[in-house]
């Protein structure tokens, strides 16, 4: 396997390290690929990306370190594509995503006023609610135009 290049992965290793996830090679360069795009991408988009920068990895490797990466708490997966989840490495801390059904750009919420409104509807169904994630998928301002 080729290495990285031009990437200094040392944030990245850390980043999984804290995560409780081994870096290896092909973990680093589905996550360098993904810390490289500013919205999100598909398990498809970063493999042939992957690639193109002659590094050897298979396409469900590629998907079993999405999917490893997702249950660690390292990157999110958003639903708004109708072919295939997209994945993004997002900031640390609870917030939701506006995505673009368009282009794909995302956004970010970081401030969530959800909280008593999750526990009431989930006590009125009898559940406690542990978590939410909230995924506004619509057209950005550059696309509706």
């Amino acid at each position: 396997m080729a290495s990285i290049k031009n990437v200094s992965t040392a944030p990245l290793e850390e980043l999984l390290r804290r995560k409780s996830v081994r870096p290896t090679r092909q973990r680093l360069a589905v996550l360098a690929e993904l810390a490289a795009e500013r919205d999100d991408a598909t398990a498809q988009t970063l493999w042939e990306r992957i690639r193109a920068r002659d590094v050897t990895i298979g396409l469900a490797t590629v998907y079993r370190t999405l999917a490893l990466l997702y249950e660690h708490g390292v990157i999110d997966v958003l639903s708004h594509s109708d072919d295939e989840r997209c994945y993004r490495l997002c900031t640390d801390g609870h917030h939701h995503h506006l995505t673009c059904e368009r282009c794909h750009r995302v956004v970010e919420i970081g401030d969530c006023d959800l909280e008593s409104w999750v526990a009431a509807a989930a006590r009125r169904h009898g559940f406690v609610a542990a978590e939410h994630r909230l995924e506004i998928s619509g057209v950005c301002s550059a696309c509706a135009v």
